[in-house]
């Protein structure tokens, strides 16, 4: 059923051809090649018409319950939902060039910029996420109805990311990416071999000359490039031949050298498995017997059943290199090892008093081994006691832009306004987190602040953040440092906050920011309170908000639906660096006692003033393809009144530019299904959120047309800007369908 649609944005089309052929070009005279240097007729499935030349591109559709057959790696079996997927053998990987489905799987987010780096020689931190076998509920491309998932959110102490599963390439799921990548940490897909299987694969690429191992990086290579991902920790479980243990540095030299030419901070990590003399056999340690393998790649990542003499004796030869050992630690605590579970700390501990690195393995004990009722209460506590051996690291760019959401919660809401009902889980839509933790004030240590995750509450997504505290008598207002920046900044920027307090309480909440380059840094503007006094400058909210960004501050200082407030603020800046963004809540004049507080946040925003004002570029060439029809499940007998449609929208947009795209439609019906829209006739549904620019409507609930009838569906697609703001409806890409019943 694509044949019609890709006739509409052939240009469109073309453009994405060429983008997947640039990193996999297709053999001379391939049906590929010769559809972008030869006029083609237009083809047309019987019955469907496209209109050019309208305002709206229009699609006509007669309805057809005949399958419209999808690749099955790229797309759910059951729902044709689009999902992550992995390669299972050498054959998969070598036969792999990309196609128009990938694009679902794509990343859109790049890693953000960070302080330090990560090449600097600072101890790291990295996560390898493995969770039952992998690709689960997490590989669900535009999300799904989940319960209770599992969710990560201590970012900011983490550096390095591993998604982890034993299918021979493990590609990590978009999901993981985008958000890793948002909070500025890597990730990294696994190339494993295992068994007698894994064996015969590395005899296959290892043994032979050169060009066969280099076939197997370059795809590797290509694989990361195109997904947006950052490179592979490679892990061989099995014996190798002689011959193929000896190709084995010079495989992980080119792998590194191409991977870093083409993927900038580009790392590849090799697992403490294989000797150089082809055995299998862990040491549990960097040593002379692999040293080789450490010496052709990025990093090394030891086994588990260490002792701290085992870290004394790689002080000698990591050398310089200390940082990248990353010292294995299984959460789990399977085998002879040092800590894990909840005494992981012990393990943490003695690795940074040798000042390694540190390979957490397996996290996600928290949520398969406990109660899945506590598992935020759980999570807490386990990064809890690892907090003071986790150096945090800073987002050093604006926009700055984030609602707390974890990219799950029981409903869904757009900026206070609940759009729907039911559990929904969806990777990509996790935003920026906090440090979270407990903050305590010296002296007795009556006053506190603790930082929660809240999924009860909020203004937009699927939670919120909780802040708790008590202001002591003996003080005037406690803060909380909730994000570390080192971002420079531009001459003039807006802040908003939008927080709601619990209860009957006159504590007042206000957004504070310290500066760094103190000898250069002058900061002024309506909103600061103590200019150019100190590091730490309080805010002032707004009273009238600049006319010109009514589309951004149009909210500000009112009180919002929900019992939401929203603050804007405008500072002037000259030579600063932005440090760190604090909440203070002080306690109101007058009083002496005791105040404790319950405050949800709902959003912080920091954004240049000048992008406010440049307009932003519309969604273009909406097109409609693979299409299907099924009756309604509820009917069973004779012509249906309802049906179910799934097809797949495509457009084009510059993606720098933006957050995510939200799917709408006009035409479609509510149903009771878990996290359907709320019925709003004068707004248009809400389908879900889109992080690529493509997206698959499932199973849509909208009515049969009668004999000679045409029904009409309009699809939307709204652009979410870095800067958060809403785009007027005008301004949203649109294509409609038109469908009748078959004569």
């Amino acid at each position: 059923m694509e044949a019609a649609a890709v006739t509409v944005t052939r240009s469109a089309t073309r453009r994405r051809r060429r983008q997947l052929q640039g990193l996999a070009a297709p053999e001379a005279g391939t049906q590929e090649e010769q559809e972008d240097q030869e006029p083609r007729p237009r083809r047309r499935r019987p019955g469907r018409s496209i209109r050019d030349g309208e305002e709206d591109t229009v699609f006509r559709e007669v309805v057809s319950f005949s399958p419209d057959p999808l690749p099955v790696r790229y797309y759910d079996k059951d729902t044709t939902k689009p999902i992550s997927f992995y390669l299972s053998s050498l054959e998969e990987l070598l036969a792999w060039k990309p196609r128009l489905e990938d694009g679902f799987n794509v990343a859109l987010e790049p890693l953000a910029c960070r302080q330090p780096p990560l090449s600097s020689q600072r101890p790291r931190t990295l996560l390898c996420h493995d969770m039952m076998g992998g690709y689960l509920d997490d590989r669900f491309i535009q999300g799904s109805v989940v319960q209770t998932p599992y969710a990560f959110y201590h970012w900011q102490c983490i550096d390095v990311f591993v998604y982890f599963s034993h299918h021979t390439v493990t590609i990590p799921p978009v999901g993981w990416t985008n958000t890793a990548h948002r909070h500025g940490v890597c990730v990294l897909g696994t190339f494993i071999t295992e068994w007698n299987e894994g064996g015969r694969l590395c005899e296959a690429f290892l043994a032979g000359d050169e060009r066969s191992y280099q076939a197997v990086a370059d795809r590797l290579v290509q694989i990361t490039q195109f997904f947006h991902f950052d490179g592979w920790l490679i892990n061989i479980e099995n014996s190798l031949s002689l011959a193929a243990v000896g190709n084995m540095p010079p495989f992980l030299r080119y792998l590194t050298t191409q991977l870093h030419r083409q993927v900038p901070g580009g790392l590849v990590l090799w697992y403490d498995s294989v000797v150089q003399s082809g055995q299998l056999k862990w040491q549990d340690e960097l040593n002379q017997h692999n040293r080789v393998f450490f010496d052709s790649c990025d990093g090394f990542f030891t086994n588990y059943n260490w002792r701290e003499e085992h870290l004394e004796r790689m002080l000698g030869q990591a050398g310089e290199r200390r940082a990248d050992v990353y010292v294995g630690v299984d959460v789990f605590a399977r085998g002879n090892v040092v800590g894990g579970r909840f005494d992981t700390d012990k393990s943490l501990e003695l690795i940074r008093k040798h000042g390694f690195s540190v390979a957490l393995f397996a996290p996600g004990w928290v949520y398969e081994c406990l109660e899945k009722k506590d598992f935020f209460q759980n999570q807490d506590k386990f990064w809890g006691r690892l907090e003071r051996y986790l150096p945090t690291h800073s987002i050093c760019s604006l926009p700055f832009v984030t609602s707390f959401c974890l990219g799950m919660g029981a409903r869904r809401v757009c900026y206070g306004q609940e759009e729907a009902v039911g559990p929904w889980y969806h990777l990509s839509a996790q935003e920026i987190q906090p440090l979270f933790g407990e903050h305590r004030l010296g002296g007795d240590g009556r006053g506190w602040v603790r930082t929660h995750c809240c999924l009860e509450d909020a203004w937009h997504g699927g939670s919120s953040l909780l802040v708790r505290g008590v202001i002591p008598p003996e003080v005037g207002n406690v803060a909380v440092r909730l994000f570390s920046l080192q971002a420079p900044v531009p001459p003039k920027i807006y802040l908003s906050m939008v927080y709601k307090l619990e209860g009957p309480t006159d504590v007042t909440v206000a957004l504070e920011l310290t500066t760094g380059d103190a000898g250069s840094c002058h900061i002024g503007g309506i909103s600061v309170l103590n200019a150019e006094t100190s590091s730490r400058h309080s805010l002032r909210p707004l009273r009238v908000p600049p006319t010109k960004l009514a589309r951004w501050v149009g909210r500000c200082g009112r009180q919002l639906s929900g019992g939401w407030v929203q603050h804007c603020y405008e500072v002037s800046l000259r030579g600063c660096l932005l440090l760190d963004l604090l909440v203070c809540f002080s306690r109101p004049p007058g009083s002496r006692e005791e105040e404790s507080f319950t405050c949800r946040l709902g959003e912080i925003q920091v954004v240049d003033a000048a992008s406010l004002l440049a307009p932003l570029p519309q969604v273009q060439a909406v097109t409609i393809s693979h299409i299907r029809w099924q009756p309604s499940a509820s009917e069973r007998e004779g012509p249906p009144a309802l049906l179910q449609l799934s097809c797949t929208l495509h457009w084009s947009f510059l993606l720098s530019q933006v957050r995510c795209f939200r799917i709408h439609c006009w035409g479609g019906m509510s149903d009771d299904s878990p996290g359907r829209e709320l019925p709003r006739p004068e707004m248009p549904m809400f389908l879900g959120l889109a992080f690529a620019t493509q997206y698959r409507i499932v199973d849509l609930l909208v009515e049969a047309a009668g004999p000679g009838q045409d029904r009409r569906m309009e699809f939307l697609v709204e652009p979410v800007p870095k800067e958060g703001f809403r785009v007027p409806q005008a301004e949203w890409g649109r294509a409609v369908l038109l469908y009748s019943a078959p004569a």
